[in-house]
């Protein structure tokens, strides 16, 4: 344990960015998986899931959580990956 005084604020700080930083990646996780589930089970929903998972990457990049390659490749993927999942539904 630190004992000089800004440390220990510090380290306050860095805990609350760590479980704020925690709980956005985790959303961003779920809203992506929500939007495969989506387009696997083939449900009419899944343009707004998908752009609601964009738009929480996109709002993680702003607050600095995700830097913006990461986002971008993340979204990317998530893209392609439905387009996968609709091509092999409709075949």
């Amino acid at each position: 344990m630190a004992n000089i005084k800004s440390q220990i604020k510090r380290n306050r700080q860095n805990e609350k960015r760590r479980l704020r930083n925690k709980a956005v990646r985790s959303e961003i996780k779920t809203r992506m998986k929500r939007a495969i589930e989506a387009a696997e089970m083939g449900t009419d929903d899944v343009e707004e899931r998908f752009r609601l998972a964009q738009k929480r990457i996109d709002m993680a990049v702003s607050k600095g959580i995700l830097h913006k390659k990461t986002a971008a490749r993340r979204k990317s993927r998530l893209a392609k990956r439905i387009a996968a999942v609709r091509a092999d539904a409709s075949s």
